[in-house]
């Protein structure tokens, strides 16, 4: 995967645990624009790739801005990260995005909990300068660690509605009341811790398609039935790999030489997606939906198998 180098330019300390840093080209200019809900691989100063939503306005001048919760006892990304200063150099991915707005609704409902505020506010940002009907449901433990509240007061105060200090059950209950007011043609948009991430989407499927829930994942969930590796082969411009039961696809095929690109190798970014044009993918990733799974046509090779003898893949 191909990396950008860029300039810390900026960094603001939004809330006690949470740093925002700004980037821009080595020579000072713009890093570009990107769609809404976008996410780009962050190489750390410790050379581990995490992945972050940008968070600034997509088409503005300070686009690329991403923001970092300090995890203590983590595996050391977000640590890393808050020691930046200033001039420091990273090295970034070209932005993707799984939280693509839906141009077919009349009205979005954004979601956040806690840090997941950072891919709805790009959303949010978006939206409201171009008059598209959306309202921001933004849930934290307390005013003091709502990161980037103050901006959004300031931006849509309209269209936001804070949610602070609320105990689960009253959490469920607005959540309930938010979605059962929803106007035809409603998609909804969430991302927050993986608890909240499921309330929400158990609560919203009452009322909603699945294709019209969105949400984003930065850790791999826990599967739900544990899974046997068996071994098969795997085919590719006409070239046969074998995939042993120890080894992912991705690890065959680019041993290989293929070039499949990858970034989390959790299944969870999107990056080593692949079109399926023969055989049944065994999904165990965290970034198809339900009718993609059901289509069969692609899968994310860094996790997901087959217990067919063999598959044969294209490039996505």
């Amino acid at each position: 995967m191909s990396l950008i180098d860029v300039v810390v330019s900026d960094i603001v300390q939004e809330t006690p645990t949470i740093k925002s840093f700004y980037l821009t080209l080595p020579d000072g200019k713009p890093v570009g624009h990107y769609s809404p809900g976008a996410h780009i691989d962050v190489v750390g100063p410790n050379s581990l790739t995490r992945q972050y939503s940008l968070c600034g306005r997509p088409d503005g001048e300070d686009a690329y801005l991403f923001a970092v919760k300090r995890e203590e006892g983590g595996r050391g990304g977000s640590e890393a990260l808050h020691e930046l200063k200033i001039g420091d150099q990273l090295q970034v991915s070209a932005p993707r995005n799984l939280l693509q707005i839906a141009e077919d609704a009349e009205h979005h409902i954004l979601v956040a909990g806690g840090i997941g505020i950072t891919p709805m506010l790009s959303l949010a940002r978006y939206m409201d300068v171009r008059d598209i009907s959306f309202e921001l449901h933004y849930y934290a433990r307390s005013e003091e660690e709502a990161a980037f509240l103050p901006l959004l007061t300031e931006k849509c105060p309209d269209k936001l509605h804070a949610h602070l200090g609320v105990g689960r059950e009253e959490q469920k209950q607005r959540l309930t009341e938010t979605v059962e007011a929803t106007p035809e043609n409603t998609h909804l948009y969430v991302c927050g811790p993986e608890g909240f991430m499921d309330n929400v989407r158990t609560i919203a499927g009452k009322k909603l398609s699945e294709e019209s829930i969105h949400f984003e994942n930065f850790k791999p969930t826990e599967p739900e039935e544990a899974y046997e590796n068996t071994e098969f082969d795997v085919e590719l411009d006409g070239e046969t790999y074998h995939v042993p039961a120890d080894r992912s696809i991705v690890e065959v095929l680019n041993d290989a030489g293929c070039g499949i690109d990858t970034s989390c190798e959790e299944g969870i970014c999107g990056t080593c997606i692949m079109e399926v044009l023969e055989g049944t993918p065994e999904h165990r990733d965290n970034v198809l939906t339900k009718s993609d799974r059901e289509a069969g046509e692609t899968m994310a090779v860094c996790v997901s198998r087959t217990k067919d003898p063999k598959l044969v893949l294209e490039y996505f």
